[in-house]
């Protein structure tokens, strides 16, 4: 059964709606990754139902929207961890962990390495880099 032009065109539209919905929605996540907010909050803000916000971001990025909140975290806390002298727990509440063992346990499942050892194996790398 061939599809008709018509089908095309809205298959071509979900799939570019789905692409500006993804985009939004990590534009959200970004700006307001170290607050505490519900997928309701979320889906609100991009006026659009919570079940199909999670779908089509899974379709789109092959990711889970926590996930994807999760990298935007740790990177920022890779930063934190790289230029600054704070310490791991001040650093996983500044990026929006409630507790230092949730942030630990996070980061290590994305970066296969503790927030100490990230430091650790990444500053000295940095330092050396400076000073050439």
């Amino acid at each position: 059964m061939q599809e008709t032009g018509e089908e095309n065109m809205q298959k071509g539209r979900r799939r570019s709606n789905g692409e500006a919905l993804t985009q939004a929605a990590k534009a959200y996540i970004e700006t307001h990754s170290a607050e505490k907010f519900s997928l309701q909050e979320l889906a609100s803000a991009l006026y659009i139902n919570g079940c199909y916000l999670l779908r089509t971001f899974k379709q789109q990025t092959g990711i889970t929207l926590l996930s994807y909140h999760h990298q935007v975290r740790c990177e920022k806390a890779k930063v934190l961890l790289t230029q600054t002298d704070k310490c791991v727990s001040e650093i996983g509440e500044a990026v929006g962990f409630v507790s230092s063992s949730h942030f630990s346990h996070i980061f290590r499942k994305m970066e296969h390495c503790t927030p100490t050892e990230y430091r650790i194996l990444h500053k000295g790398f940095q330092e050396k880099t400076e000073n050439e």
